[in-house]
C-alpha cells in the first residue's frame, strides 16, 4: 500500500451543524478508504465551528452512540490523524479534533464545549478533554463552557501548536508520517492512550509484548 500524502485523505468537518447521519457516513467512509488504500501517511480534518442554539432537538441516543463509534474508530486508525481548526471550534468539530494525533489551529482559533441547554454537552468530548489533562483551563471549559484561545489551548495541550498558515507544518508531517508503518504507529498510540489508567506494572506486560514485536520485525527485515 502507498503512505496518504496531503489532499489524499481529507475531511471537513462543520461543528455549526449537530450530529447527523451524513456526517457519521462521511467519518465512516474517509475511515474506510484511509484502511483499504494506503498502509501510512496522514489524514486531515478541517474542523471549525460551533453548534447554534438549539443543535440538540433532533438528537437521538441511537445516533449519538453511531457518532461516538465513528469518532473512536477514527482515533485508532493507524495513520497519523492531523486536525486543522480556524474561528471557533466546538460541537462535532472538537469532538473530532480531539481524537487526532496532532492539532494545529490557526491564529485567532477559539475552542468551547458546547451548551445543551442549562449546562455543557455530557459528551466524548468531557471524556477527552479530562483524559488529556486536569489544568483549569479544560476544566472550566468542560464545566463552565469557557472559551478557550489558541494560545491558552496550546499552553493547556489541547493543541500543539498555532501557526498562521498551517501548509508549513502539515508538509513537515506528512513528511515524517509516510515513513511510519500504520500498525505500529497504532500500537504505539494505544500504549500511550492507556498510560494514564494503569499503573506501571499494568503496563509493563504490553510494552514488552511490543518490544518483542519490534524485535521480530527487525530480526525478520
Amino acid at each position: 500500500m502507498t503512505a496518504a500524502g496531503i489532499g489524499d485523505l481529507v475531511l471537513r468537518v462543520d461543528g455549526s451543524e449537530p450530529v447527523s447521519p451524513a456526517a457519521v457516513e462521511a467519518l465512516l467512509r474517509i475511515c474506510d478508504r484511509a484502511e483499504d488504500e494506503y498502509g501510512s501517511g496522514l489524514l486531515i480534518v478541517y474542523a471549525s465551528g460551533a453548534p447554534r442554539p438549539g443543535w440538540t432537538k433532533d438528537l437521538s441516543v441511537g445516533l449519538l452512540t453511531k457518532w461516538e463509534r465513528a469518532v473512536r474508530r477514527l482515533e485508532r486508525l493507524g495513520l497519523v490523524t492531523v486536525a486543522v481548526t480556524a474561528g471557533q471550534c466546538g460541537g462535532t468539530a472538537l469532538d473530532v479534533l480531539l481524537a487526532t494525533d496532532v492539532r494545529i489551529a490557526v491564529a485567532g482559533a477559539g475552542f468551547v464545549v458546547s451548551s445543551s441547554g442549562d449546562a455543557t454537552w455530557p459528551g466524548m468530548a468531557l471524556y477527552r478533554l479530562a483524559r488529556q489533562g486536569a489544568r483549569w483551563r479544560l476544566r472550566k471549559a468542560g464545566l463552565l463552557g469557557t472559551p478557550i484561545g489558541a494560545e491558552e489551548a496550546a499552553a493547556a495541550g489541547l493543541i500543539d501548536v498555532v501557526v498562521d498558515h498551517a501548509d508549513e507544518v502539515l508538509a513537515e508531517i506528512a513528511a515524517v508520517a509516510g515513513t511510519i508503518t500504520g500498525k505500529e504507529l497504532a500500537i504505539r498510540r494505544q500504549l500511550m492512550l492507556d498510560a494514564p489508567e494503569h499503573s506501571f506494572e499494568e503496563a509493563l506486560g504490553s510494552h514488552l509484548a511490543a518490544c518483542d514485536r519490534a524485535l521480530r520485525r527487525a530480526a525478520a527485515s
